[in-house]
């Protein structure tokens, strides 16, 4: 029986998820329908446009992502000190960015002056907008909602686009989120949408890639990273910055790493120069490869290691520990 998003989505247990949706109907509404004949490729950047908008609003931070022809794949950074941080003016002004707000936050924006009474309504409302200003549920119904209503008007109909409810998976410890993000930034090479990572469209990895083009090998600037996406800030030490705990060196050279190898296709082969990330984060090479190109239909729910997941269900509540084996198994 499937879990109420609100026992899959703790920020005590994590900041980090991975979310999917899919698109509903027989079509691939997001890329080239073979049966008509008809490409819909534009509405990928309709949802990447979007991605960046929602990015610049809400207290959630793009980590990766990738636009398939039916299906997207996001991971997703829940920044809870940056909404803490708000002013109220500045809540109510990302807020207006979505939708109206009320009569009482546009007198607000407006500079007019509010009674007691009204002030502390206008408050209430502005700690709950704050709270969906961090929330994932939301954010995903800000992105696929208007995605789904400009296509149903491209195609003259009703009904739904996306499947009723997003899944998320948590990802509870760096060996997660290492994971993901690679099986993430690879989904266009292993369905063969394109030859290299740099090369598919659409993607996270593509951004990084596209944005370290223009940078000198001989700078002692450290390589620019895309605005819109977590940039990596290195491994983990004191006075850690807000950013992916790896080095994007490290990264760039893991993704080369797992992209050959899985495209080798040969069982067992493992290259002897195993990138540095693995042996930090102590992760068996074949394990790895396993997960980034099964990370989506192998794990549910809750992903990390034995200690990360029995923490994390303990506070979610839950009475039995999912994923214990399979975690067990490829995370230790």
């Amino acid at each position: 029986m499937p879990k109420p998003r609100k026992a899959l989505i703790s920020l005590e247990a994590t900041s980090y998820y991975h979310c999917i949706s899919r698109c509903v109907r027989r079509a691939f509404l997001c890329g080239e329908d073979a049966f008509s004949g008809k490409s819909f490729a534009h509405r990928r950047e309709w949802i990447q446009t979007r991605l960046y908008e929602l990015a610049d609003i809400f207290a959630i931070d793009l980590c990766g992502y990738a636009i398939l022809s039916n299906h997207l794949h996001l991971v997703l950074f829940v920044d809870q000190e940056a909404a803490a941080g708000w002013e109220a003016l500045e809540v109510v002004e990302r807020w207006h960015r979505l939708f109206s707000g009320s009569l009482l936050s546009q007198r607000f924006i407006a500079g007019e002056s509010l009674s007691i009474a009204e002030r502390q309504a206008l408050d209430d409302q502005i700690a709950c907008w704050r709270a969906r200003l961090m929330a994932i549920s939301w954010f995903m119904r800000c992105l696929n909602e208007p995605i789904a209503r400009q296509a149903n008007r491209e195609d003259g109909c009703t009904g739904r686009f996306w499947e009723g409810r997003f899944k998320s998976q948590a990802l509870l410890d760096e060996k997660a989120l290492a994971a993901c993000l690679v099986y993430v930034d690879l989904n266009p090479v292993r369905t063969g949408i394109a030859q290299t990572p740099e090369a598919s469209e659409f993607t996270s990895i593509a951004d990084r890639s596209a944005q370290l083009t223009g940078h000198s090998k001989n700078s002692s600037q450290l390589p620019a990273q895309p605005p819109h996406l977590l940039p990596f800030v290195g491994n983990p030490r004191e006075e850690m910055p807000k950013g992916l705990p790896f080095r994007l060196t490290d990264y760039l050279q893991l993704i080369d790493w797992s992209g050959r190898a899985i495209l080798e296709n040969k069982r067992g082969f493992i290259p002897n120069n195993l990138p540095p990330m693995l042996e930090r984060l102590q992760i068996d090479p074949k394990h790895w490869l396993y997960m980034t190109q099964h990370f989506g239909s192998r794990f549910k729910g809750l992903v990390g290691t034995v200690h990360s997941l029995k923490v994390a269900c303990k506070k979610l509540g839950y009475r039995r520990t999912p994923n214990l084996s399979v975690c067990q198994r490829f995370l230790m």
